[in-house]
């Protein structure tokens, strides 16, 4: 199993170089004392309980998987212990309110720790990660009472959360759902349905789970309009904040799956169980929306832990494992072959996988970031960064989940045949992280969500916030040595705001022209998204190189890989254009039938 080391380095530079977090923070009422020292202080000790604690456990966890019984859901061996700890360190309330216990610490902050844990083990990470979307929830739609019968001990990690959408028969189509309500005397309501795909929906951690819990009232309108959200604990609350008796939601059975097999996925019963309205009636689906936007950075996370956990796999890997010799020459003569990061084709790999992972850092980080100015800001910087956020966050799901997948697969084909053996570790980030291109909205979802509501619902506004940002970073670095960067990214930024017209254009006589063409316009987005990133880093390094400032041999291999990413990653914009440009008769013009074998 590849072993675990927090990029404590890159970190900080994207936190306080490229970010400039600190500066930002103290304009945000609250978060004053996010300084530089204590942000890197925090994310030093997170990451000794990540490599120490966490990381030997990842591989436990995957051969041992969970254990149903009647009786519940047991985690694999050290499991329990860990998130014992977890808690006691504080790691769970880092990034909440302090009104209920929390620290009071950025999101920033909260979204570097769930990069370090995934990293070190993704399926574990799972169990508090859904946690944050509930604490998000009824922070945002909770009556007083919710909140403090509920967040505190989420918050503390006592308790921990779920989201419960999915039904056999409804996946991304909520509006199918037929889970029920029915209002009992005392102003609570009767649960009765099953929900599958319960990510940690179950298991021996916590004494309580909170389900968040979409449901149908009596006589509501059809579809997604007659959809109303629950609180429903797996153990019901007495008022004075002590466990009452079980309610009536249990575990049928646990999913057997491809990957993350150290994370319970449940079947979840409701039968008759109490559960409380949160948020207005018919409009569950608004409300839930919080926990999902929430889940769905959670995923973006996702991509990035596995590229960086395979990238660091494959890296020690490739200076070690002999074979053959380079093609100018041998560079370990007194050896009997070369390492094979040598070689061209390996060093394309690593460097695909390098370039992915850093520059989805910032990305990821950048949106973090943004959601604090949304919580902090003044009215006006709160809406430009909700709706930055608004633009980004389907791109990021996507992208950062299918590009994470590829390095996955990279770290798979540079051990070679050893990747394909599970003693090594490397199939398992492969295993692991394959579903992370179905949560929250699979990448076609993500895509229609971007090209329909983001782009083409906002008549472009919305980009014209991105690509604004993309101009004022190439008019403000136009020296000669930027130019390989800034002029390239300018260039990209007016070639996709025409194609975004193009299309538009397009789907105004035929509907079908945006959709045969949103998946391919989504990559081609995150690639420019990732431009803007890289080309700013590069920006940085250059700045340090002259100015002697710093790590040299760090900023050098920033400029480098930047150079990579610009010149073997973006010109897959060029394939990406032409296919989102071929039509939707292709696609639509073979009747159904004719769709046989």
């Amino acid at each position: 199993m590849p072993e675990y080391k927090a990029p404590l380095r890159d970190i900080g530079f994207v936190v306080n170089e490229v970010l400039e977090a600190e500066k930002v923070f103290q304009t945000l009422p609250g978060y004053e004392e996010a300084t530089t020292d204590l942000m890197d202080a925090i994310a030093a000790e997170g990451a000794k309980f990540c490599e120490e604690v966490l990381q030997p456990l990842n591989q436990v966890g995957d051969e041992e998987g969970c254990t149903w019984s009647e009786e519940g859901v047991t985690t694999p061996t050290g499991f329990k212990e860990a998130y014992r700890q977890y808690v006691e360190n504080g790691w769970a309330s880092l990034a909440a309110d302090t009104e209920y216990g929390g620290q009071g610490m950025p999101n920033l902050l909260g979204i570097v720790n769930t990069e370090m844990v995934g990293s070190a083990n993704w399926a574990w990470g799972m169990y508090p990660g859904l946690s944050h979307g509930a604490v998000k929830t009824i922070e945002e739609h909770g009556t007083p009472e919710q909140k403090e019968q509920y967040l505190t001990k989420l918050i503390s990690g006592e308790w921990t959360g779920t989201m419960c959408l999915t039904e056999s028969h409804c996946g991304s189509d909520l509006g199918l759902l037929r889970t029920k309500a029915e209002p009992n005397a005392d102003g609570s309501y009767a649960i009765t349905g099953q929900k599958i795909f319960i990510s940690a929906g179950e298991h021996d951690m916590t004494d309580n789970i909170v389900h968040i819990v979409l449901a149908r009232l009596p006589d509501a309108p059809e579809g997604t309009k007659g959809i109303s959200l629950f609180i429903v604990p797996k153990v019901n609350v007495n008022e004075d904040g002590s466990l009452g008796d079980r309610n009536g939601v249990h575990c049928a059975s646990i999913e057997h799956k491809m990957g993350i097999h150290g994370n319970a996925t449940a079947v979840l019963n409701f039968d008759a169980a109490k559960g409380y309205l949160i948020g207005p009636e018919n409009r569950g689906l608004n409300c839930m929306f919080t926990f999902m936007n929430t889940a769905r950075v959670g995923t973006a996370a996702q991509g990035l832990s596995h590229m960086e956990q395979s990238f660091q796999g494959a890296l020690v890997y490739a200076k070690d494992r002999l074979a053959m010799r380079s093609l100018t020459g041998p560079k370990n003569a007194d050896g009997p072959a070369d390492p094979i990061i040598v070689h061209p084709d390996v060093r394309k790999m690593l460097l695909t996988q390098k370039a992915f992972a850093e520059g989805s850092r910032a990305f990821l980080f950048y949106l973090a970031m943004l959601g604090d100015i949304v919580d902090k800001g003044t009215e006006e910087e709160a809406k430009n960064a909700d709706d930055l956020m608004s633009l980004l966050t389907p791109i990021a799901k996507a992208f950062m989940t299918e590009t994470g997948f590829e390095a996955a697969n990279h770290g798979v084909q540079i051990f070679g045949g050893h990747g394909f053996i599970s003693e090594w570790g490397m199939e398992q980030i492969v295993r692991d992280c394959r579903i992370s291109m179905l949560y929250e909205g699979t990448t076609g979802i993500q895509a229609l969500d971007l090209i329909g509501r983001k782009i083409l619902g906002s008549g472009g506004k919305l980009l014209l916030n991105f690509t604004n940002m993309i101009d004022e970073l190439c008019q403000a670095n136009n020296d000669e040595a930027d130019k390989p960067f800034t002029d390239v990214l300018n260039a990209k930024k007016d070639e996709w705001l025409g194609l975004s017209m193009q299309i538009g254009e397009a789907a105004m006589s035929n509907p079908d022209e945006a959709g045969s063409a949103s998946v391919d316009y989504l990559m081609y987005s995150g690639y420019i998204t990732l431009a803007y990133f890289w080309a700013k880093m590069a920006v940085i390094a250059r700045q340090k190189i002259a100015e002697a400032d710093g790590d040299t041999s760090f900023y050098e291999a920033k400029l480098m890989t930047a150079q990579f990413y610009f010149e073997r990653l973006l010109p897959r914009t060029e394939s990406l254009k032409t296919t989102m440009l071929a039509g939707a008769d292709n696609l639509m013009q073979m009747p159904e039938e004719m769709f046989a074998f």
